[in-house]
């Protein structure tokens, strides 16, 4: 085993996706599955479940990707240290999967920009797992969903970002807007697997209560790209947080729930003691990305 093999197995894991995993790490698609088939017979497991819209992760897989993640982690620390990099500051950074598009581009862009030579480590995680690292000194900060209940932690910036109906273009057509929720009662739901984050699971579930009913969830995905993949394809619908409006999924549209009366948020926590002296550059410059996002999202859904 080589660390290839792991960087691609995590870029896997990650999308959700051959195609786009080839593309973010710039190779072929066919090479990529020659390797991930040469790390699953060293391991003597499957690690991903193939299905036509891409993979998920086995129980087996779901077991190697933090350990992978670490070694990676490791590895890049390594070669710095021994390179003798000169740095004006690091920053660990947790984030959920749903922030991976919607806020991390711009964020490090205009993090870079102020301070060229900070070193970024990034690692996905939800929330729960977010303020345990943080809690724990492994994070500086998190990107997270749900607020802590840690006395040793704080939020330092915030944006509304309620649930939304994703649904197919031919589903959303002469369809309100916002839509009730209860409307769609009869049809197929498609959800976020539930120990990839069980707070947006255990969310929508209670939002579907809260409408009346239980949904009928026939298909699940370990990405939000996933999510909105089998929801293009009209597989069922799915709620997800508004702002992967932005995400600009083919064949899918989005629709405002009438009374949702959500507090679902997106949110940087951090430790209260903590004084790496980025801290407050990341809050500054997230708190002005969430008033940008936030205008971009009520644009995409038609607010």
């Amino acid at each position: 085993m080589d660390l290839r093999h792991l960087r691609y197995f995590v870029a896997v894991a990650e999308t959700g996706n051959l195609s786009r995993a080839a593309e973010k790490l710039f190779i072929a698609q066919p090479p990529l599955s020659v390797q991930i088939r040469q790390l699953e017979d060293e391991m003597g497991t499957a690690l991903f479940v193939r299905h036509p819209k891409g993979v998920r992760l086995t129980a087996a897989g779901e077991s190697l990707l933090p350990e992978a993640r670490y070694l990676l982690d490791r590895a890049a620390r390594l070669k710095e240290s021994v390179a003798g990099s000169a740095r004006s500051g690091h920053l660990a950074l947790g984030f959920v999967p749903s922030a991976s598009s919607t806020v991390l581009p711009s964020l490090i862009r205009q993090l870079r920009k102020a301070q060229p030579a900070l070193h970024i480590e990034l690692r996905e995680m939800i929330s729960s797992e977010q303020a345990d690292a943080v809690a724990a000194g492994q994070l500086d900060a998190g990107i997270a969903r749900s607020a802590p209940h840690h006395p040793r932690l704080e939020v330092v910036a915030q944006m509304a970002d309620p649930f939304c109906l994703a649904l197919s273009a031919q589903a959303a057509r002469g369809s309100a807007n916002p839509l009730a929720l209860r409307s769609f009662s009869e049809h197929d739901f498609v959800a976020f697997t539930r120990h990839r984050g069980p707070a947006y699971f255990d969310q929508s579930i209670a939002l579907c209560a809260k409408a009346g009913f239980s949904p009928r969830i026939r298909y699940e995905a370990s990405t939000v790209h996933g999510v909105l993949d089998l929801v293009g394809a009209g597989l069922g619908v799915a709620l997800v947080p508004a702002s992967c409006a932005l995400l600009g999924s083919a064949g899918v549209a989005f629709r405002h729930l009438r009374r949702a009366g959500g507090g679902e948020s997106l949110l940087l926590m951090q430790r209260k003691a903590n004084a790496n002296p980025v801290l407050p550059m990341l809050a500054d410059a997230l708190r002005q990305h969430f008033v940008e996002l936030k205008r971009r999202t009520a644009q995409a859904l038609g607010a």
